[in-house]
Formats: C-alpha cells, sequence, structure tokens
C-alpha cells in the first residue's frame, strides 16, 4: 500500500512538472519569439503548419520575429515542442521537389496545454493592470435563475432535461463571470491602495471609486446573497437526482471517456480525462453554495468580500492620513524625490554620478567589505579614491574568498585584565573616602593642616560645584539702595557617595588659606565649612542606636 502510494505521489509529481514546463518559454530569453510564434498558432483551428507558413505569417503580423530564418524559426519550434507546447503531425507532405521536401516535411500544430497557457498569457499581457468592471447585473440573474429552478425542480413532474440542462448552463456561465470580475476588481483595487505616491486628484478620483461604487457591489451582493442562499438550500436534496437525470439525457464526452478508459486497461494506455462543462458536477454545486454560504466551518465569499472593502476603506484612511502629514511638511518628499528621479533621468553618465554624490554623498565603490584600520578616522566627505588604502588579505584578493583560514584561535582569557580594574577602582573609592574624612577633620581649622594632593582635589571639586549653583544678588545698603557690587549667598554642594557637604559664604574682608602638596590656594572674601550630608547623619545615627 506504502509503496503505491508513493508511486502515484511520484506520477503527480512528473505530471506537474511536464505541466509547468509548459510555461517555461514565457521567462526564456527569446521569450517575444516564442509569444509570437504561438499566437500564429492560436489564430487557427486544428491546423497543422510547416516552418514556411509560419514564415509568411509571422512577416504578415509584423511582429519581433517576422525576421527569423528558417533554421532560427526551426530551433524555436523544435525548443516549443520539447517544452510541451506543441506537437509534431503526422500529416503528409505533398512536394514538388527536394527542396520543398526538405522545407515542409516539419509540420506543427498546437497542444491543449500550450493554447490554454497562450490564452490566459495574451489575458495577462492584454488587461492586466486594467480596472475590471464588476457584471453586477449578472447576480440578479443568477438570483432568478436559481428561483425558477427550483421551482421547476420542486413541481410535479420535475423540470425537462433539456430546458434544465440549457438553464444550469446559463447559470454557471453568469455566475463564474460575475466570481471573476470581482476577483479581478478588487485584485486591482488592492494594488492601488497600497501605493504610497497618490497624489490629490488620484486621491479623490479613488475615494470616489470606493465609497460609490464599491459599496454598491457590496450593497448588492449583501442584498442578493440570502436569497441566493434560500433558493440553493430548496434546491440542494433535489441536485444528484437533477444531474443523473441530465446524464442520462445528455452524457456528453463522458461516453467517449468510459469507452477510452476500457481501451486503456485493455491496451496499457493512459485514461482519457474529461474536463465537463460547469453544473454538471456536483462538486461546482458546493462551491457555488461556499460562495454565498458559510458551510464545514469555512466562511463565504460573501464575508471575504465584506472583509476585504473594510481593508480597502482602512487603506483609503491610512493614504488620507499620509496625505494630510505631507500638507503640512512633516513626512512628505515625494515632489523633491520625483524631481531628483527626473534630474537622473536627463543626465549624462558623468553628470549623474555628480548628483548622487551630491544628493547622498556616496562615492564611487571602491573598498567593498574591507573595514579601515580602527585607529584610523576617515571623515564622511572623503572619496573613497583619494581616502588611505585598506589592506586587501590574501585569499580574498587572490581567491576571492572570505573564509578564514587556519586553526581557529583559543578565546582570550581577560580575567587578568578585569582584576586589575577592580583593584584600581576599589584604590580610587579609597582614596576619596580617605580625601572626603580628611577634609571633614579639618573643616574649620584650615589654617593649621597641610590638605593632600586627593583632600585639596576632592575640595576644589565641591568649590566648583558649589560656585556653579550659587545665586548672586545684588547687597542693599543702610538707606535702602542697592549697591554696585554683588553679593553671594550661601551656596553648597555635596557628594552623597561620600557623605560630604561643602558649604560656601561671602563675607566681606575673611581670607581663607589653604594649605597643601601641591601649593597654597588663597580664598578672598569666602567662608568654607565642610560637614555630613543629611543622609550620612541619619545613617550614623541608626547605627550608633543599634
Amino acid at each position: 500500500m506504502g509503496a503505491s502510494a508513493s508511486g502515484a505521489a511520484q506520477d503527480a509529481d512528473e505530471e506537474a512538472r511536464r505541466r509547468l514546463n509548459a510555461y517555461t518559454y514565457l521567462s526564456a530569453p527569446e521569450r517575444l519569439e516564442h509569444v509570437a510564434i504561438m499566437r500564429v498558432f492560436c489564430g487557427t483551428l486544428l491546423a497543422d503548419l510547416a516552418v514556411p507558413d509560419i514564415m509568411a505569417k509571422l512577416r504578415q503580423a509584423g511582429t519581433s520575429a517576422a525576421g527569423l530564418d528558417a533554421d532560427t524559426l526551426t530551433v524555436r519550434l523544435e525548443q516549443l515542442v520539447q517544452w510541451g507546447n506543441l506537437l509534431r503531425s503526422s500529416h503528409t507532405v505533398n512536394a514538388s521537389s527536394i527542396s520543398e521536401y526538405q522545407r515542409s516535411r516539419s509540420r506543427y500544430q498546437l497542444s491543449k496545454l500550450g493554447e490554454r497557457i497562450q490564452r490566459d498569457a495574451d489575458g495577462v499581457l492584454a488587461e492586466a493592470d486594467a480596472a475590471r468592471e464588476v457584471s453586477n447585473e449578472l447576480l440578479a440573474l443568477v438570483e432568478r435563475g436559481l428561483r425558477e429552478l427550483a421551482d421547476l425542480v420542486t413541481a410535479p413532474g420535475g423540470v425537462e432535461p433539456q430546458d434544465g440542462l440549457e438553464r444550469i448552463s446559463t447559470l454557471f456561465v453568469q455566475f463564474t463571470e460575475f466570481a471573476d470580475s470581482i476577483r479581478d476588481f478588487y485584485a486591482y483595487l488592492g494594488q492601488v491602495l497600497s501605493r504610497y505616491d497618490l497624489d490629490g486628484a488620484e486621491y479623490q478620483g479613488f475615494k470616489e471609486l470606493l465609497l460609490d461604487y464599491v459599496e454598491a457591489i457590496t450593497d448588492d451582493v449583501a442584498f442578493r446573497a440570502p436569497r441566493i442562499s434560500a433558493a440553493l438550500d430548496t434546491l440542494w436534496p433535489h441536485i444528484p437526482a437533477l444531474l443523473d437525470r441530465l446524464d442520462s439525457h445528455a452524457q456528453g464526452l463522458t461516453g467517449l471517456s468510459t469507452q477510452a478508459q476500457a481501451q486503456a486497461q485493455g491496451e496499457n494506455r493512459p485514461d482519457v480525462r474529461i474536463q465537463r462543462s460547469r453544473g454538471r458536477e456536483f462538486a461546482d454545486w458546493e462551491g457555488l453554495r461556499g460562495w454565498f454560504s458559510n458551510t464545514e466551518g469555512q466562511g463565504s465569499q460573501v464575508d471575504q468580500l465584506r472583509d476585504a472593502t473594510l481593508r480597502a476603506l482602512q487603506s483609503l484612511l491610512a493614504n488620507a492620513k499620509r496625505m494630510l502629514r505631507s500638507a503640512t511638511g512633516e513626512m512628505s518628499r515625494r515632489k523633491d524625490l520625483l524631481r531628483l528621479a527626473r534630474w537622473f533621468d536627463e543626465a549624462a553618465p558623468r553628470d549623474a554620478h555628480d548628483i548622487a554624490v551630491a544628493a547622498f554623498g556616496l562615492y564611487g565603490a571602491r573598498h567593498l567589505g574591507i573595514p579601515p584600520a580602527t585607529d584610523e578616522v576617515v571623515p564622511a566627505y572623503t572619496s573613497w579614491w583619494t581616502g588611505p588604502v585598506v589592506e586587501v588579505p590574501v585569499a580574498l584578493r587572490e581567491r576571492g574568498s572570505r573564509a578564514q583560514r587556519g586553526r581557529a584561535s583559543a578565546v582570550e582569557d581577560h580575567s587578568a585584565q578585569k582584576q586589575l580594574l577592580r583593584e584600581a577602582a576599589r584604590q580610587r573609592a579609597a582614596a576619596r573616602t580617605a580625601a572626603a574624612d580628611e577634609l571633614r577633620s579639618a573643616s574649620g581649622r584650615f589654617a593649621e593642616v597641610r590638605l593632600t594632593s586627593a583632600a585639596l582635589g576632592l575640595l576644589l571639586e565641591l568649590l566648583a560645584t558649589a560656585l556653579g549653583n550659587a545665586q548672586l544678588s545684588r547687597p542693599v545698603s543702610t538707606d535702602g539702595e542697592r549697591t554696585a557690587g554683588f553679593g553671594l549667598d550661601s551656596a553648597g554642594s555635596e557628594d552623597a557617595e561620600l557623605g560630604i557637604r561643602l558649604t560656601v559664604r561671602r563675607t566681606a574682608g575673611t581670607r581663607t588659606v589653604l594649605y597643601s602638596a601641591d601649593g597654597d590656594l588663597l580664598l578672598d572674601d569666602l567662608e568654607l565649612d565642610i560637614g555630613r550630608t543629611s543622609a550620612a547623619v541619619d545613617g550614623e545615627a541608626e547605627a550608633s542606636v543599634s
């Protein structure tokens, strides 16, 4: 069982690969010539053509393949045969000379797969970017056809087979055309609303399209979907019997398929697959019902249509917000970028390089992927042409390889350096703590002690911060008038980590001298008072109590 399933899967993959190969001519370098040749074959029915016939038709059409000679055209035709788009014909050649026989002995005809692919390709080339109108009137015809068919099927005696066949064929043609137009229109709408370069006129046009046209489509579908669902519910129990009755009346190609399968089983030939017209299979009716109703927990196409309309409105609102921000100068540089693009389009190659340098600051690439030395700072405006040379590794220069050669080096141990850094930080912290203790002990008797370099440095640091935080005030004389000088209110600074605080007061005639190992510092009219911070005092009090 497992081997047979695996073989069936391989056969399915091979068949899919064969069919997909038929699309190869659309992406080949000679795709325009291949398309012109396929159009010649698609313009005829059940015709096999030789090379001279194809050359004459190509010249008559005046396409890009009109200049192909017989040998090149033969190569193109054989390639299409290999891909499965054309078939070699078994037509008997009547020639009056050997040269005519050599030119006409190879005749070709169109394959079913090649005709289908070329027809779809022509449709894409002709109408891919066009806005397709939704055949909204067909939905009303679908509703009417289903209601009339349901009345005929449920009536005594049922519907006449030929009448039912005509009605079902018409019904599914109308529904298929409507569903395809809906799908194409919303694909175009999504392509437009995803653009971020809509100007005011384009936005206004698409807004009217979305708010008027799409709203009309959505409302009509929402109005008719419940009626179509009700008609399908009435018709649903009778569909299997109706399909059997239609098959008994007109088998179509199913009889051919049955005979071909019997012969294929006896002669070991592949089966003949028949693609029936829409509406003759029960799966077609399931697809029709699933479009309008929720079946087996899956949402209907009507719900998807409603969600797509909501997303389109959200995209329209996002474009409106973008245009409003653009009008206030917040974000869009659309006009500037379009002007720059026009300059690039009209500039000569040398001028285009100059424009790129002026606009983006990007010079010609000279070093790709090789960083400069870490201790070498190169300004951004320096051209790579005149900048410092970067050494390129031998492996990259000679072999174009970036792979590292040799054994990977061991990971370096930085534990010793980390220990040295921690010890240095600890020593600096201890030195600052000792300097703070020294300053607190020397407060009020600076003239009697000689400060160390660390203590003087900490004092100057606190003094600079205090003077920076100080507020100057103009002194007031005894008669109420302000004097010409400035007075310094008491100012202070502190270091919470060291628990030290410096208070500075301005007192006229006061001279404070600080003696230290680095020299003496004279402060005129300033008094210094060093003490502990309030947090440090509270901490000491709690420690003494405990």
